[in-house]
């Protein structure tokens, strides 16, 4: 018999190195790895059901066990009844309690296969953990469903459990629930069944941005929190190239329980039209998984080869026995290698291909010694001279069958050994190539895209942005496919070591790089984008409100009256609307000089000549057009001074009338040092007027002319100052509030002012009435 002579592969698990995820790590993947997950899940759950009933917990469970006590505890608890038990330390009261529990589970009508009280008592891991699952299997996961499996008319309890987390994860779009394996790795699938029903809990948002080990931890967390659902599975246990089966069931069975169990018979419709790598999952009936000897799932129970094998008694019965059991295993091997699907051409089925053929190639190594056993008992059995002809005759056939049915599984079974490994190198070397071919581009796109000056104007700025979304976009859907390379599987053989993956690391690392400087560039341009397109926006928009501001205080301008006044109610009216067109353009002046301060800061960041150039053009002919309506406003100012003169106001000067309306550019304002002098006396006229009143009028209304001015002159220095300087606000206030008070002050003798004024016009001419009502008009309108 040739022996198992194919290349030992190991995995080597690297990551490619992103924004926000882990580094570039390695692991081994232990043979016995999900004997470990389940003997810890196991115990946990079993310590479980012991604190609830207040019996101490175990710390080895397969040690702890072997007695039998503590499983006829367990099993009281699981059936409401008293179980009695024997408290000797022998074998034989340890082999009397574990048939105990044997019995009891026939009882209950749990189905073993192939597990005698022996296997329990000396020990046996894999027989230990196959008796708990069938146990479990029982009492947690049909007992919890077997109410919505009688609704449904279901019998099948694993499509109804599937059936029910892909209906429930069903509006998370990065969710998508195929089995009860490598569906969960990532931790999103716990934290969406849990925020469906629980959305108060926490953002779901929030979830998404973790670590796969975070994520797991968050929802086992918030599951014994709130649902006081114990923690079964390790998020380092479940965060692993194909995690355990068994153990995400127990657990799922635990949410199924306390969760609501809405379960629709589209949904299960939906999970039998699967692929059937997802589906023979749920299809295959577990009432025989005890023989966790083929610890991964979607495998075949199988007969144990008995230890008495390798001690095989030279007599043709023990023989033929023995035979018999390495036959039974061979034919149930055989069959589970038929099942294989063909290998895939999407990389992620063929990793879970190659990690369940490599559980397979494991379990033939483990079988050799036994088939070995067999071929050479039959040569002993031959050699000591006591058989027929014929029984001679009758096991050379049986060896030479054996043999050849051997060694066509272990070649066959080698064989797509190799061929799933080299599948599975050339794909995940084409995903690589891929996404260095898709860099390459994408960074040609960005060279040509940094080559082009940003848009001449905001159509064309509008465009750029269209284009960069079109970028971001395609980044996001190649997002998925880097998503993907995020634990990539190397196999090395023994010979080759770590220096196997030192050249893909490398290769990794660089394409993780080049995906970083891709990704923080599109971002950093998109941010740039949108503030110069909010900016531009923000100006044509005041430019536009500026323009027709202009084109309405032209219009009014071209509605002053200059000449041609009948009476001093004209004269009056023309005056009062310069002073508040004045007025309103030393308010406006502001909003030009922050135009230009936009206009350059958007002309900074476009850094295009020519855009920059068109906003300086438009800033220039808005500060024309404002400089235009200026000189029309103190042309203006000037005819009705010259009017003024013509109805006989000689005793205003024509320079006291300009500085009422003259318009100043913001910060160009001079200061008035000196008070105006009182008007000059009148000409005599043979009028009676009152002397002192008249003196008094002359100097009260010089006094508030002169104060006028002064805290005109203060308020337009005051803007020029503290507008540029906006740390200063609070002394501009104070300022302000100043001239307020001032105001309030002298607003009494503005009244005495208008009662002396109406006496005076009463004895006065026509000029002098003039002359007075233009006087107290003008006053009236600046206090």
């Amino acid at each position: 018999m040739s022996s198992l002579a194919a290349t030992t592969f190991r995995w080597k698990k690297c990551r490619l190195d992103l924004p926000g995820q882990v580094s570039l790590q390695a692991c081994k993947r232990s043979p016995d790895e999900h004997n470990d997950v389940q003997k810890k899940t196991f115990t946990k759950w079993i310590n479980a059901r012991f604190s609830k009933s207040g019996k101490p917990p175990i710390s080895d469970m397969f040690s702890d066990l072997k007695d039998g006590r503590k499983l006829l505890d367990l099993l009281e608890g699981l059936t409401g009844t008293s179980l009695p038990k024997e408290r000797g330390s022998t074998r034989v009261h340890a082999l009397n309690n574990v048939n105990r529990v044997l019995q009891v589970l026939h009882q209950n009508n749990v189905e073993l296969v192939n597990i005698g009280g022996t296997d329990i008592v000396d020990g046996n891991h894999k027989l230990t953990l196959g008796l708990l699952w069938s146990i479990i299997l029982h009492w947690q996961v049909k007992d919890v469903m077997k109410d919505v499996m009688s609704d449904l008319q279901q019998t099948n309890s694993e499509k109804i459990l599937l059936s029910w987390v892909r209906q429930t994860t069903r509006p998370y779009s990065q969710v998508n629930v195929l089995n009860f394996t490598t569906s969960w790795t990532d931790g999103l699938a716990f934290n969406a069944v849990l925020h469906r029903h629980k959305p108060d809990l926490f953002s779901w948002e929030r979830v998404v941005k973790m670590s796969p080990i975070e994520r797991l931890e968050h929802a086992f967390s918030k599951a014994h929190t709130y649902l006081g659902i114990e923690k079964l599975l390790d998020p380092e246990d479940v965060a692993v190239q194909l995690p355990d089966k068994k153990s995400i069931i127990m657990y799922l069975t635990s949410l199924f329980e306390v969760l609501p169990q809405q379960v629709t018979i589209d949904a299960i419709r939906e999970v039998e039209t699967l692929p059937r790598k997802y589906k023979k999952e749920c299809d295959e009936e577990d009432i025989n998984t005890q023989s966790t000897a083929l610890a991964e799932e979607g495998q075949n129970p199988r007969a144990e080869t008995p230890s008495t094998v390798t001690e095989v008694d030279m007599d043709l019965d023990s023989y033929q026995l023995a035979l018999e059991e390495v036959l039974t295993w061979l034919l149930s091997a055989e069959d589970t290698f038929q099942e294989q699907d063909d290998i895939s051409d999407d990389v992620e089925e063929v990793k879970e291909q190659f990690a369940t053929h490599e559980t397979f190639m494991m379990e033939l190594t483990a079988h050799q010694s036994s088939v070995g056993s067999v071929l050479q008992a039959g040569n002993q059995l031959m050699t000591q001279g006591t058989l027929s002809d014929e029984e001679e005759f009758e096991i050379q056939e049986q060896m030479t069958l054996l043999n050849a049915r051997w060694e066509a599984l272990r070649v066959e079974s080698m064989g797509r050994q190799s061929r799933l490994h080299d599948v599975l190198m050339g794909l995940q070397k084409k995903q690589l190539q891929q996404l260095s071919g898709w860099l390459t581009l994408t960074e040609e796109r960005i060279q040509k895209m940094e080559s082009i000056p940003l848009g001449d104007d905001l159509p064309s700025l509008q465009k750029l942005l269209e284009e960069h979304k079109s970028l971001q976009n395609d980044l996001e859907a190649e997002q998925v496919k880097v998503n993907s390379l995020t634990h990539m599987v190397v196999i090395v053989d023994e010979n080759s070591g770590e220096s196997a993956t030192a050249v893909l690391e490398d290769q990794l690392q660089k394409l993780g790089e080049r995906w970083t400087a891709v990704c923080r560039w599109t971002e950093e341009r998109w941010n740039r984008l949108q503030e110069i397109s909010i900016l531009w926006q923000e100006l044509l928009e005041e430019q536009c409100l500026l323009e027709a501001w202009l084109t309405e205080k032209e219009e009014a301008l071209n509605k002053v009256q200059t000449g041609n006044f009948k009476d001093q109610r004209e004269l009056s009216v023309s005056v009062r609307r310069l002073a508040i067109l004045k007025e309103d353009m030393e308010m406006k002046r502001q909003t030009l000089d922050q135009l230009s301060e936009i206009g350059q800061d958007v002309g900074q960041l476009l850094n295009n000549p020519k855009a920059s150039k068109k906003m300086n053009s438009d800033s220039e002919e808005l500060t024309q057009r404002w400089d235009s309506l200026v000189q029309r406003l103190e042309d203006s100012s000037n005819q009705v001074t010259q009017a003024v003169a013509k109805l006989g106001m000689s005793q205003i000067s024509q320079k006291d009338l300009l500085e009422t309306v003259h318009v100043r550019e913001q910060g160009m304002t001079k200061k008035s040092k000196q008070e105006l002098p009182p008007p000059p006396p009148p000409k005599k006229r043979q009028i009676h007027v009152n002397t002192e009143a008249k003196k008094k009028f002359d100097a009260v209304s010089a006094e508030l002319l002169n104060w006028i001015l002064k805290s005109k002159s203060a308020i337009q220095n005051t803007e020029v100052k503290e507008y540029k300087k906006l740390q200063e606000t609070s002394g501009m206030k104070k300022k302000l509030k100043g001239l307020e008070k001032e105001q309030t002050e002298r607003t009494p003798r503005l009244d005495e002012l208008k009662q002396t004024g109406q006496t005076l016009l009463d004895q006065m001419g026509k000029g002098e009435t003039l002359r007075g009502f233009f006087l107290l008009e003008f006053l009236e309108g600046y206090a």
